[in-house]
């Protein structure tokens, strides 16, 4: 999908080149995502990209993107021989965010690396106490907040928790995401202090049967 001329592809093959199981190695594609995030009119060369689509690549993209409560996330790459995908996450205005998801304090099932391209947001990083199951978190404490700003990048695992409470209209990110290393994710709200795991309905396939 993508072309000799695309700024992604060099992004792509700079990864690639990293040799063993990427999750177990993600603080390495981290300093290869910094390198490239700092080239000048990244959003430039985004957007090229986007505009270069052809109808069918542009479908492809579409088919891959969803909707969640807080933002649009747009998969621009995802190819099943990679251990990693690229996304652009462009989140709503504050006023149409609904309760449960990037305003809740959360992990994820996968490592990720993130740049933002435009606007901005509050970022929160929370030390999670989880049950001995590890399947629900007890509590959580606010460790770290920050605002961050265009052309901020920063590294998660899939062991750490956090919370963008606000976000300024029009922001939007650019993702680097690694292959699932968990089989769910967590959320925690620290009003009510409830506490949900969230399972992939892809991976729920084989209980189906069981349920009819």
């Amino acid at each position: 999908m993508l072309t000799r001329t695309c700024a992604l592809i060099d992004l792509a093959e700079g990864i690639r080149r990293n040799r063993g199981p990427l999750s177990e190695r993600w603080q390495l594609v981290h300093e290869e995502f910094l390198r490239w995030a700092a080239r000048p009119q990244l959003r430039e060369h985004l957007r090229d990209h986007l505009r270069l689509l052809s109808p069918l690549q542009a479908a492809v993209v579409a088919s891959r993107s969803r909707e969640t409560t807080t933002h649009f996330a747009w998969c621009l790459l995802d190819e099943p021989a990679d251990s990693f995908s690229f996304w652009l996450h462009e989140y709503k205005p504050q006023r149409d965010w609904r309760q449960g998801y990037a305003d809740s304090v959360h992990n994820h099932r996968y490592h990720f690396c993130t740049t933002i391209l435009r606007g901005g947001y509050v970022h929160e990083r929370y030390d999670a106490e989880l049950d001995q199951q590890a399947e629900m978190i007890n509590s959580a404490v606010l460790n770290r907040r920050q605002i961050c700003e265009t052309g901020q990048s920063g590294m998660l695992l899939a062991s750490e928790f956090h919370r963008i409470p606000t976000a300024a209209d029009s922001t939007m990110t650019f993702l680097v995401k690694s292959r699932p290393v968990n089989g769910w994710s967590l959320s925690y709200d620290p009003t009510t202090r409830m506490s949900h795991r969230h399972v992939p309905v892809e991976t729920r396939l084989g209980e189906l049967t069981e349920k009819i």
